[in-house]
């Protein structure tokens, strides 16, 4: 996307807000239980470790979020 000259970056778009930002790592929790499951289920070792990296990732930074680092 291309600014004009002397416009502000800050009006053209909202920043992304905390919430959202929760909101998917909490999916990407959800989501990395399931892919853990359906891992083990199937017998399938590239989605439980792809799994297990999403739920460690997420709990990681809710953590850091729920101790204020973020």
């Amino acid at each position: 996307m291309r600014y004009r000259i002397g416009e502000d970056m800050q009006a053209v778009a909202e920043p992304v807000q905390d919430g959202l930002i929760s909101f998917s790592a909490l999916l990407g929790l959800i989501m990395g239980i399931g892919f853990v499951v359906a891992g083990w289920r199937g017998r399938q070792f590239w989605l439980l470790s792809w799994g297990a990296g999403l739920v460690v990732a997420s709990i990681l930074y809710l953590t850091a979020e729920y101790m204020g680092y973020t």
